[in-house]
């Protein structure tokens, strides 16, 4: 009997999940690029496959905001918004860590959760995953093409073939892969989605991660080219790579959803230990006043003292408001990190916006990457970038590096190309950008 469904809330979104399996380890499951986890259980040979998952693990389904049972009609989520969502029906079903196993589209997030959320994920499991767009559609025509699809002829399950050429022209397969179309998501939804979809580039935080990995991809597989899970599996540190034979993209196929069950077992049921976490990946934020020593020498030190201490107060507020974490203040400034660059920049906007009121302008440097952790402090290349980000802007900017513009694809937020920068110590040419 299929579990029932429940709803988490993340923020105001209404996230659909279903929990089940008796098993001692605990294991979330991210769907691919849209999912109905009702209509999971209506395919015979998915269904047995979840079973088996059950056997030897506690499993989470969800389908993503904007998909499936989830709430509809929400903006397009950039992947703090998706990791949040990962959090929440993580925290609705009692699982303070997890194994986070990523299918297809789904890896693309479930690597990010493990590189910001390394004390939640024991492991990182991906199966037909990729860390760039092109290894899923490699020409805007093929793009294009779906779109087409989705126009045309979405919910008739008839692009099932190209997903699975050997077993896809199957009648019955054909009509369930149809109502999965159909329940997934509208065609509408499935175009926004695959827009920002389009957009994903993970190559830069691969190196960050640090949870054991698995990457499992078949050799011809027909949707998601192999050197897509060679890639992951040759940047994430330490990851094991399995290549398997076969064509049909889906995860329960045949013998080779026996043999993908068996690695995936193995793996959660090992008994590696769970690594000490000393370096993160994390976005980093500097915050600068401008012409701070002017200002001092205007206001006179009494006054002066009493809008740094607003000041302090009103980036603390913001700090606390986008759940940051206060590294350290730096006199005119502040140090503080985020669990993921779109929640940096809108936190660095929004105390832009608050010492202003106050009569303060501030530059902000905000890049993502690997830091150390060290006597409640941080320090690594990450951290330098950040303040020489900063360094660069005037009164009111917020400058980020292309690794996190590329991150935050799909959130909304509008840039400004300053071009390409020398950072003082550090290697040439940073392209920046001045968040609109």
């Amino acid at each position: 009997m299929p579990p029932r469904t429940q709803y988490a809330k993340s923020g105001d979104v209404h996230v659909a999940y279903q929990v089940y399996g008796e098993g001692p380890k605990n294991l979330v499951l991210v769907p691919g690029f849209v999912s109905q986890i009702e209509t999971y259980w209506e395919e015979p040979n998915w269904a047995k496959w979840l079973e088996r998952l059950g056997q030897f693990a506690r499993v989470v389904l969800f389908d993503k905001r904007g998909t499936g049972l989830s709430d509809r009609g929400v903006a397009v989520p950039d992947m703090d918004k998706r990791m949040d969502d990962i959090r929440a029906v993580m925290d609705a079903a009692g699982m303070e860590s997890a194994y986070v196993m990523g299918i297809s589209e789904g890896g693309s997030l479930a690597s990010v959760f493990a590189a910001y959320q390394a004390r939640r994920c024991d492991g990182l499991i991906l199966y037909g995953a990729f860390a760039r767009f092109e290894s899923w559609f490699p020409t805007r025509e093929a793009l294009e093409e779906l779109f087409a699809y989705a126009e045309t002829a979405w919910g008739t399950g008839a692009a099932l073939p190209l997903f699975c050429p050997d077993t896809g022209n199957d009648p019955s397969f054909q009509d369930w892969w149809g109502k999965y179309e159909r329940t997934g998501a509208s065609p509408r939804d499935l175009i926004e989605i695959m827009k920002v979809n389009s957009k994903i580039d993970i190559a830069d935080i691969l190196p960050a991660i640090q949870v054991p990995t698995l990457v499992l991809h078949k050799k011809e597989d027909a949707l998601i080219d192999v050197e897509g899970g060679r890639t992951l599996a040759r940047l994430i540190p330490g990851a094991r790579l399995v290549e398997l034979s076969g064509r049909d993209h889906f995860v329960f196929l045949g013998k080779e959803g026996e043999q993908i069950l068996s690695e995936v077992q193995t793996f959660v049921t090992g008994s590696a230990p769970k690594p000490i976490f000393d370096r993160v990946l994390a976005a980093v934020v500097f915050t600068d006043i401008v012409d701070s020593t002017r200002k001092a020498e205007e206001h006179g030190d009494e006054a002066w003292s009493a809008m740094l201490a607003a000041h302090d107060a009103a980036v603390r507020e913001q700090l606390r408001q986008f759940r940051g974490h206060e590294v350290k203040t730096l006199g005119d400034g502040f140090l503080a990190t985020f669990d993921g660059p779109g929640r940096a920049i809108h936190c660095a906007k929004a105390i832009e916006e608050a010492v202003a009121r106050l009569g303060i302008n501030v530059r902000i440097g905000v890049h993502t990457g690997e830091i150390e952790v060290a006597d409640n402090d941080v320090r690594g290349i990450a951290v330098n970038i950040a303040a020489r980000l900063g360094q660069i802007g005037g009164g009111g900017d917020v400058i980020v590096s292309r690794t996190v513009k590329d991150l935050v694809a799909g959130s909304g937020l509008d840039f400004e190309d300053l071009g390409t920068h020398n950072l003082k110590g550090l290697a040439e040419g940073w392209q920046v950008y001045r968040v609109q």
